[in-house]
């Protein structure tokens, strides 16, 4: 991995949704750079039981988010009370050639001290012969009271170059910051 390089810091106060689009705003998302690193810190919905969640663009003109994605999706829990405490697949949060969202958390709480912090990497996303991996980690509070981890990773299927990504929750608004970053 090289030095991560700050293009753009992008900060929710309850919006429904942060985007970085190539070309826009100084985003830089082409062949600049070998990988794509989003940060986030503090993540908090402002809804209880909420997914936070990404979606891919190959669209350059009206950014439509829908990439066809496979994933699969993982968490390891322990709960406040010691039950349960477990590293499981999740079937329902992964996705098989679908182009609805990618969930990166399960059910975060809404409290003063629940949130999601964590990386999402996006390899290579200017590729236009293969298709565009990523992986992501994510600390967060869930909303019965536990720490959970999720570790997500998968593929959009296509071949066209990824020209945006937007993070969103499952339902309502968020506040936090997503930092990207390009890695050389």
């Amino acid at each position: 991995m090289g030095i991560p390089t700050l293009i753009k810091t992008l900060t929710a106060s309850g919006d429904s949704s942060l985007s970085f689009v190539d070309g826009t705003a100084d985003v830089t998302l082409d062949s600049t750079y070998d990988e794509y690193m989003f940060v986030f810190t503090d993540i908090g919905p402002a809804t209880n039981e909420v997914n936070f969640q990404f979606n891919l663009s190959d669209d350059t003109s009206s950014h439509t988010y829908d990439s066809i994605k496979t994933s699969t999706f993982f968490q390891a829990n322990h709960a406040e009370s010691d039950s349960p405490a477990e590293v499981v697949y999740v079937p329902g949060l992964d996705l098989a050639q679908a182009t609805g969202v990618q969930k990166l958390t399960e059910e975060i709480g809404n409290g003063a001290d629940e949130s999601a912090a964590g990386i999402l990497t996006l390899y290579s996303p200017a590729s236009t012969t293969y298709v565009k991996h990523w992986n992501s980690t994510i600390s967060y509070y869930w909303s019965a009271d536990g720490a959970f981890a999720s570790m997500t990773s998968g593929y959009a299927n296509h071949t066209a170059a990824v020209t945006a990504i937007q993070f969103s929750m499952s339902s309502g608004n968020f506040d936090g910051v997503i930092q990207m970053y390009g890695i050389a």
